[in-house]
Parts: C-alpha cells; sequence; structure tokens
C-alpha cells in the first residue's frame, strides 16, 4: 500500500469501535459514533487518526520484515563494537519469536538483515503501564533518585505514569551496566542498542534460533562442574573490584554458551558502596548459586558462601 492509499474497511471498522464504546457521565447519553450535530467527536476523531497513522505504517513497512531497523534512534552500545553487529540504517528487523516471558519483561528472538549481512538478538522489552508493580525495586532503586519530586511521587505511587518511568529506568540501568561490564570484558551479552525500553543484546544461543540453556538447565559433570564454579568465582571477584554485585544472581539468571557461563538480567545490578543494603544482596547472590553448586554435588568446601563472601568483600574493599 502506497502512501495515502488507505483501506476503507479499516475505516469502517474504526466507526464501528466507536459506536460500541458508552458514553460515560452525565454529557455523554448518545451511543451513535457522531454527536447532535453530526460532527465526529473528538474522541472519533483520535480514532481515526490512529487509523491513518496505522495505514502509512503499514505502507512503510519493510518487505518481509516487521519494521526498518531503529539503530538511528537509539543509544548504542560500546566501541569497538563487535563485527556481527548492523549499523546499516537501510536494514531492516524481523520478529521471529518469543524466547522467554519474565515478570518485568519479555524477550523475543529477532533478526536484522542489511544488504550484506544478518544476524540474530535477543530483544528484550520492559513492561510499564500494563504491570502493577516491579517486585525487586524496592532496594534496588537506593541511589537511583529521581530529581524531579514529581518524578519520585509517580513512581512511590505506581501511577502509570510512574510504572513507565520505572520500566524506563531499569531498561537504561541493565543498558549501563551491560555496556560497563562488557567493557571490563565481564561475561555479558553485548548490548548492541536502547531504544524506550527496548533492548537489543546479542543472541546466546545456535544460528537456528535455540537459545542457550540457562545454568538451571544443565545437568554438567563433575568437570564442568568445578570448570562452571571457577568461572563463576572469577566473575563475581571481577564485579566485586570494579565495585558493583549482580543483586539478583541464581541459577536461573546464568546461561551456559559453548561452555561458557555467562551473567544475564542485570537491571538491579547494585553499588557496593552507594547502597546501604549491598552487603546483604551480595549476601544472598553467593548463597543462591553456592547453594545449586553444592545440590548438583560440587564439594561443600568449594562452594562455601562464607568464604566467598570473603573474597568478594576483599575484592571490594569493603574491609
Amino acid at each position: 500500500m502506497r502512501e495515502h492509499e488507505y483501506d476503507f474497511a479499516d475505516f469502517e471498522s474504526a466507526y464501528d469501535d466507536v459506536d460500541t464504546r458508552m458514553r460515560r457521565g452525565k454529557k455523554a447519553k448518545r451511543t451513535d459514533d457522531r454527536d447532535r450535530t453530526g460532527r465526529l467527536t473528538k474522541e472519533e476523531r483520535a480514532a481515526l487518526a490512529r487509523v491513518r497513522e496505522d495505514a502509512l505504517s503499514e505502507a512503510d513497512k519493510p518487505e518481509g520484515a516487521d519494521r526498518w531497523s531503529t539503530w538511528d534512534d537509539a543509544d548504542h552500545g560500546p566501541t569497538p563494537r563487535p563485527d556481527w553487529v548492523i549499523t546499516d540504517l537501510g536494514a531492516a528487523d524481523r520478529e521471529l519469536g518469543i524466547i522467554k516471558t519474565g515478570k518485568e519483561a519479555d524477550v523475543f528472538l529477532v533478526e536484522r538483515r542489511s544488504a550484506t549481512q544478518s544476524c540474530l538478538m535477543a530483544a528484550k522489552r520492559y513492561r510499564g503501564s500494563d504491570h502493577r508493580m516491579f517486585h525487586r525495586d524496592a532496594g534496588y532503586l537506593e541511589g537511583r533518585r529521581m530529581r524531579r519530586s514529581r518524578e519520585m511521587r509517580a513512581m512511590s505511587n505506581r501511577s502509570s505514569f510512574g510504572r513507565n518511568l520505572i520500566a524506563e529506568q531499569w531498561a537504561v540501568a541493565e543498558f549501563a551496566a551491560l555496556g560497563r561490564l562488557w567493557s571490563l570484558g565481564a561475561p555479558v551479552p553485548y548490548p548492541v542498542q536502547r531504544s524506550g525500553t527496548e533492548l537489543l543484546l546479542e543472541f546466546l544461543g545456535d544460528e537456528d534460533g535455540t537459545a542457550a540453556p540457562r545454568l538451571a538447565q544443565t545437568r554438567p559433570d563433575p568437570d564442568e562442574l568445578v570448570d562452571l564454579w571457577t568461572q563463576l568465582v572469577d566473575t563475581l571477584t571481577m564485579l566485586a573490584a570494579e565495585g558493583v554485585a549482580h543483586g539478583d544472581l541464581s541459577a536461573f539468571n546464568l546461561m551456559v554458551h559453548e561452555g561458557r557461563l555467562v551473567l544475564i538480567d542485570l537491571p538491579q545490578v547494585v553499588d557496593l558502596v552507594a547502597n546501604p543494603l549491598a552487603e546483604s544482596i551480595l549476601e544472598r547472590d553467593v548463597r543462591n548459586v553456592s547453594t545449586w553448586f553444592t545440590a548438583r554435588g560440587l564439594a561443600p568446601e568449594l562452594t562455601d558462601p562464607h568464604e566467598l563472601m570473603v573474597t568478594l568483600v576483599d575484592a571490594a574493599g569493603l574491609n
């Protein structure tokens, strides 16, 4: 469909939708789709405007894809970028399915294709006004205060505006944390870009779109178990030396990709100095992973949570 060519069936559908809505309040007694003068009301004009926008959007959609690349309007990941990252503004994105649903966000598989190359990415989309609570935000928002009191009130009251602010704050925080840790050499997915509450991240998995397993889904043999634990201790020590902790670490927030343990789900990264709850949050992280590895058969003397805490606190300089 070319620009300005609209499907009049869409217009009729819009009228039908408007016609079914009951008017609210004493001033809204009529149920037809026009006011007493025969002209469209403000609500009906808005509905038709949306139809026009949708029609134009459909007309502009690239063939065989869902949208043009959003690279130009997004925040970008750190440099130097991996060779597979496509920055061509003429590229197009196609959604291939959902990878994971969560309480705060859903993750989709997206292919970005240009004239010369293609790549798979994980699109993590935080929910905003349609989601009532962010179950992890109470302790993690310490040190992340918004400057405007109006915004803080909206977030505290969980208004629609406030929930959208929280969603975007989580997205911004995770994107910043991933960029910082990736630049340090930590095992995290490369953060390609952030646009609003959507993050496009390195896809960890096979070329056919099969995602790498979470650590919780694996059954490593004894040697693999020791290797994965060693990788984890090295990673946590690196984070502690940088003054941060994961904040929600478990076997479900770790992936195993080609033998490499990778940290994921990082919107709640905790500052070990600024957050007054940091040490208790770090201790919970350590306890969670130690318990999982011990339950899988790793020797308790290797996974002693107290010993690991001593190592991390020392690395963070919190003694």
